[in-house]
């Protein structure tokens, strides 16, 4: 298991990870994300929704008279 700053708990697979409801989510994959930041929309898997989002900026407004 491996943690990420700013980013996900990367651990080796299969993971079988029991969720607060009961239910379990497995995966097979070799190696799994698991979101710590809560922002995934496809919990309890990493979806990088952690990452900022940077808005491209805006060119320079022309202010020739």
């Amino acid at each position: 298991m491996r943690v990420e700053p700013q980013g996900p708990v990367l651990i080796e697979g299969p993971v079988e990870i029991v969720l607060d409801d009961g239910t379990m989510a497995r995966s097979d994959r070799f190696m799994v994300a698991v979101c710590t930041c809560r922002r995934s929309r496809t919990p309890p898997w990493c979806d990088t929704s952690h990452r900022r989002r940077e808005r491209p900026a805006a060119p320079p407004e022309d202010r020739t008279p």
